[in-house]
């Protein structure tokens, strides 16, 4: 099982769980490594009509990074079996063919029966489950999903762009009580 709840003190519902990191590697608490940020949920499959967003979201990552954001990149067989490779043949082709430098984690599946927990939780919380691949979610500082885009929605999109912007831009709760 990729995310497990891990009922960290403070951390919001959506960033609650523990999950693997691509390759079975090691597991890492999504609190602990990203509270406080901007996230970019995708699920992502290396043999899908979308797979070239890969290009664009390393340059969201890229360009956003510093100021607290991040593209976290689930790999999903579940559309079409477009994804079925092992992880380590996911991990390098993302990082061969497209440079890909933002958190990629384990395959998981983001539908059905075997949905994983963090993916069941953004499906609950948002109202809306991954229709295809390369299915987005964006994550504010507080936690809280802000938006949803279809796999159409590019990762240069200005609605998307213009989203990431305005959630950069909200303060976290701590700093807002301090600015009253």
């Amino acid at each position: 099982m990729l995310g497990s709840q891990s009922a960290v003190a403070g951390c919001p519902p959506a960033l609650d769980f523990t999950v693997r990191t691509l390759a079975g590697k090691s597991e890492i608490k999504l609190c602990e490594q990203y509270a406080g940020q901007v996230l970019l949920i995708v699920n992502t499959a290396s043999r899908c009509a979308f797979t070239k967003q890969y290009d664009g979201l390393e340059t969201l990552y890229a360009r956003y990074r510093e100021r607290g954001f991040a593209v976290l990149g689930f790999p999903s067989n579940d559309f079409g079996g477009q994804e079925p490779g092992t992880e380590e043949q996911i991990q390098e082709f993302c990082r061969t063919t497209y440079g890909v430098e933002f958190p990629m984690f384990g395959k998981t599946h983001v539908r059905g029966e075997d949905i994983d927990p963090f993916w069941r939780h953004l499906v609950d919380v948002s109202g809306t489950r991954p229709k295809w691949n390369f299915y987005k979610y964006l994550i504010g500082r507080d936690g809280e999903v802000v938006e949803t885009y279809s796999s159409m929605t590019s990762p240069d999109s200005n609605r998307l762009l213009k989203d990431i912007e305005a959630a950069l831009a909200e303060p976290l709760e701590a700093e807002r009580g301090s600015l009253q």
